[in-house]
């Protein structure tokens, strides 16, 4: 297990780039079986994108929202509820390389972008291919998530393309644990510190 470097005084450790894995003690009824991925993190605060709760909206709702034609052959694909601070902007995560007005480059191999551009692109069917949509993000204030971490509502794992990208939304939070030999079935709500 990879928890953040925490003394007494919360000191920092980024986790940006990383997955956070809902325990299965997690109070917030929100956030319950949950993975994000943190796309941010300083001594500041923390913001992530949930990347396995489904809407009940699909792209191509948000492409005719935005007056955009659908050429994609993707328009059936589900939007994700990213987490509840402003559930009305849409945030795409995508392999990295490609730049658009707002794209923030997570870590080497994902990014992260808010602005209108990447879903012309989208629409158009030009892609990028690795991408997915979201409504809303994840915030924490400053302190926040380091004392979640020390509550064990959140485990730590390294963020892969693939479990983002290739795996179904429905199996994104067991198929991240189970890569790293983790039964959160097995794991009871009072997890031990190391």
């Amino acid at each position: 297990m990879q928890h953040s470097t925490i003394d007494s005084d919360l000191t920092h450790s980024s986790l940006r780039g990383q997955f956070l894995l809902a325990m299965p003690g997690m109070a917030d009824e929100r956030f319950r079986q949950t993975i994000a991925f943190v796309c941010e993190h300083s001594p500041q605060g923390a913001m992530a994108i949930v990347v396995n709760t489904p809407s009940k909206v699909h792209w191509k709702e948000v492409f005719d929202q935005l007056s955009l034609e659908d050429l994609s052959l993707r328009g059936d694909e589900t939007v994700l509820l990213g987490g509840p601070v402003s559930p009305e902007q849409g945030f795409v995560l995508h392999g990295a390389g490609a730049r658009f007005d707002s794209t923030l480059e997570v870590n080497d191999d994902i990014s992260l972008t808010a602005s209108r551009d990447i879903l012309e692109s989208l629409a158009a069917g030009r892609g990028p291919d690795d991408v997915l949509v979201a409504l809303g993000y994840a915030g924490w204030d400053a302190g926040q998530l380091e004392r979640e971490l020390v509550d064990n509502a959140w485990l730590t794992l390294p963020a892969e393309p693939e479990i983002l990208f290739a795996t179904p939304w429905n199996r994104r939070w067991q198929t991240a644990a189970a890569r790293h030999g983790i039964d959160m079935g097995g794991l009871g709500s009072q997890a031990g510190h190391a």
